[in-house]
């Protein structure tokens, strides 16, 4: 009898194992949420630089203290870093002189920009021209490149910033592109409302 019970235990226990399962399928591909700031600006004023514009709110500017371990060529030498999205804009300013044209500094910043176009798959240019003294052109660089988004502005006497926009991360372009949207929508800002002080 205990054979019996045995066996019967033993067929019943195989048999629930044969029951219907669910079939496992893979979790789809999923990209991290982004939290995106409201948008507010502030005022950019530093005493070694001949310029001013609006900033969002939410980054910070730091000061270059090192060039390849050497002092910037200029104390105006800075990044606006934005901590939430692990991004800078590397920013440096030149005094048009003898030792640096506008020339040579408008042709530097375009070399710099088509640098990337043996990743990129786009690069737009816009030029830029507003009414107070300020042009310059904006480099708008699509696909796999290191920076998505450059650009110089000059009062074609005396004054070149160039700056150039960074990620520390080594996201696809698509994946981050959101991101990059938010950030040059910022850095147009920066442009739209930057002022020389002289």
């Amino acid at each position: 009898m205990n054979r019996i019970l045995l066996l019967v235990a033993c067929i019943l226990f195989l048999g629930s194992g044969c029951g219907d399962q669910a079939v496992l399928v893979p979790k789809p591909r999923a990209y991290p949420k982004v939290i995106y700031p409201e948008r507010a600006y502030k005022d950019f004023e530093s005493p070694y630089c001949d310029f001013t514009f609006k900033m969002p709110v939410y980054a910070e500017m730091v000061r270059d203290t090192l060039f390849f371990n050497e002092k910037p060529v200029n104390d105006c030498w800075f990044d606006i870093l934005i901590p939430m999205f692990d991004a800078r804009v590397h920013c440096s300013y030149y005094e048009v002189s003898k030792d640096n044209p506008l020339d040579k500094l408008r042709d530097d910043a375009f070399k710099m920009a088509n640098k990337h176009s043996m990743k990129a798959t786009f690069i737009d240019e816009l030029k830029i021209e507003k009414p107070n003294n300020v042009s310059g052109f904006i480099f708008n660089i699509e696909g796999p490149a290191a920076s998505p988004f450059q650009f110089f502005l000059t009062d074609e006497e005396n004054h070149f910033l160039r700056g150039a926009l960074y990620f520390n991360t080594q996201a696809e372009p698509d994946s981050l592109a959101p991101v990059i949207e938010f950030v040059k929508y910022d850095i147009t800002e920066m442009v739209n409302t930057f002022e020389w002080r002289d």
